[in-house]
């Protein structure tokens, strides 16, 4: 009985909140900070009990939809392990101590944490039925979720970072919609009539457009005199083949394998997605701790002499 009301929290899915400890690493205090560090770890979990208290109401809102799914009738609160009331009850616990450890950061976390729970609450009512609207706000989610870590270390974001989260979590959002388009064939409009929206061909074009947005931005992330100024640093550029590699790896068991249905689940089980982004952070810490410096300009005139 306990174990289905933790999973019906879905601690699996603060995967997700990852996002919110980005900010540490790009700020360069994430080894010469130990209060940044510990402000971040609590960001972190503050968010991950608010995420919790809304996937408790929407799981409790989709009920009866969720009955009709192959998989998700097996959700502690669609299987009826977890009686609705009781999922309410831990939501508003939740969201209650997540919004109170925010506050214990600054204002600025708990009124970012506020919105979050106030623009979800409105997606689980409703605003995830409508076309396009629903992938902006798991959009938005992404976003909030860099804002919230770097308002509980007190940093300034680069807009490329959140051009970079906006791209890549709109290109997540969609091959998950591709994959439920895909699974659920004809009966993708009765367990929800929206994905009778999204064909597989239009679903396909913007994938690719966000997936190479996703790879531009972060190209121009790596490069931008204030970013390379700021971090003591132009060698995050080197970080660039691991972050394509991983864009390509997603695609292919997008397309290959028919996966991507659950991005939590992707990087939980893909050894080679969990192997990218472990050399990618371990690069990125290194880099900007080392305040690595290439010399590309230089070395490009010597070889035009």
């Amino acid at each position: 009985m306990i174990i289905a009301h933790i999973k019906a929290l879905r601690p699996h899915q603060w995967v997700k909140n990852a996002f919110v400890i980005a900010p540490l690493i790009f700020s360069g205090r994430i080894l010469s900070g130990s209060e940044s560090a510990l402000a971040s770890i609590t960001a972190f979990f503050a968010f991950s009990l608010c995420a919790s208290g809304i996937y408790l109401i929407n799981d409790t809102v989709d009920y009866e939809r969720d009955q009709a799914h192959p998989k998700k009738r097996l959700r502690p609160i669609a299987s009826g392990a977890v009686k609705r009331s009781t999922a309410m009850i831990m939501s508003l616990g939740s969201l209650a101590i997540g919004i109170g450890t925010g506050a214990q950061l600054n204002q600025a976390t708990m009124f970012t944490l506020i919105a979050y729970v106030m623009m979800n609450i409105a997606y689980s009512l409703g605003l995830k039925h409508l076309f396009l609207i629903d992938l902006f706000f798991i959009a938005f989610g992404f976003l909030l979720r860099v804002a919230v870590g770097a308002f509980a270390i007190s940093v300034s974001l680069s807009p490329w970072l959140l051009l970079c989260t906006l791209f890549i979590a709109l290109f997540l959002g969609l091959c998950k919609r591709r994959h439920e388009r895909a699974s659920l064939g004809e009966d993708a409009a009765k367990h929800r009539a929206l994905l009778a929206s999204y064909s597989l061909p239009f679903l396909d074009q913007l994938i690719l457009i966000t997936a190479s947005a996703t790879l531009m931005c972060y190209a121009l992330y790596t490069i931008d005199p204030f970013v390379c100024a700021r971090l003591n640093t132009n060698g995050l550029l080197l970080t660039l083949p691991l972050v394509i590699f991983g864009i390509f790896r997603y695609l292919g068991l997008v397309y290959q394998r028919g996966e991507g249905g659950s991005p939590t689940q992707v990087v939980l089980k893909d050894r080679g997605i969990q192997v990218v982004l472990v050399l990618y952070l371990l690069l990125c810490i290194t880099l900007i701790q080392q305040g690595v410096h290439l010399d590309l300009m230089q070395t490009q005139s010597m070889q035009i002499k």
